[in-house]
């Protein structure tokens, strides 16, 4: 492997697998939705595999090259500081260089209102949408959290066609405007913490065990007795001060650990 001088990319298809280590065959450790900018850190030897770190979260993993769209580090920089819009269908169809093309939940598309930014490329949407940096209420989230229901559970995932934990959490809150880290560990630092379950409230980002095997979870509350969380896909499940009950079993899955306000109290 070699080091590259800094270049940059922006994803253009719906959805491009990041990976692990270079190669197909290798773990998908995440995935870039469209619109999301990046950076290269280094390339192979054999110029077919970019490592790059997603402009977002930070995010870093493997991304073939044939998927990758360069960009100039101006338009870059100009990325960054443009507040677009984000989708808030589960699927929307846009034009794309006069070419159609299906995009998801949570995709970047670079309109402002009713205003084209000038940019290297043509597009054309018509869809929902609300600006990237808005701030939207409790209600919004939840909706926005119901619409990845029944997504199956799949590592690396982080579409309403599969998503993991971590993922979806951040998902929700992303797309009302908060930022939330990648990792179940660095969501755990974000917000405000909630002193116990008596204080808890909806739209707080909700921490467990796992019974099973003892690893990290989250959900966020729909309302003080309701969860939506990943387990072997998005489902709402009964909450309460001990932690998640299977409605359909009556069987604790996790345990409750701790809570945190992302949104300002209402």
């Amino acid at each position: 492997m070699v080091n590259t001088d800094t270049d940059y990319g922006v994803c253009r298809l719906s959805l491009v697998p990041m990976r692990a280590e270079p190669g197909h065959v290798t773990a998908l450790c995440g995935q870039l939705l469209f619109g999301e900018h990046y950076e290269v850190l280094e390339i192979t030897a054999d110029k077919k595999w970019l490592r790059i770190r997603n402009y977002f979260d930070r995010f870093e993993g493997w991304l073939d090259a044939r998927q990758h769209h360069a960009i100039s580090r101006e338009h870059f920089d100009y990325i960054n500081g443009a507040n677009f819009k984000i989708t808030t269908d589960i699927t929307s169809s846009i034009l794309y260089n006069k070419s159609p093309l299906q995009i998801l939940l949570g995709s970047i598309i670079p309109i402002s209102g009713t205003e084209l930014f000038k940019m290297e490329e043509q597009f054309a949407f018509n869809g929902d949408s609300k600006n990237l940096g808005q701030k939207r209420d409790v209600e919004f989230l939840k909706t926005v959290a119901l619409k990845y229901l029944n997504a199956p559970f799949m590592p690396g995932g982080r579409s309403p066609f599969g998503i993991e934990p971590a993922a979806f959490t951040q998902m929700v809150f992303k797309i009302t405007g908060y930022f939330l880290g990648h990792s179940l560990k660095q969501q755990q630092e974000s917000g405000r913490p909630v002193a116990d379950t008596e204080g808890v409230a909806a739209g707080d980002l909700v921490f467990f065990t796992n019974l099973k095997d003892k690893s990290q979870h989250a959900g966020i509350l729909l309302a003080g007795d309701k969860v939506i969380h990943v387990a072997e896909k998005v489902r709402v499940d009964q909450f309460d001060d001990e932690g998640i009950l299977n409605p359909d079993t009556r069987v604790y899955t996790h345990s409750f650990t701790h809570a945190r306000r992302i949104l300002p109290a209402e």
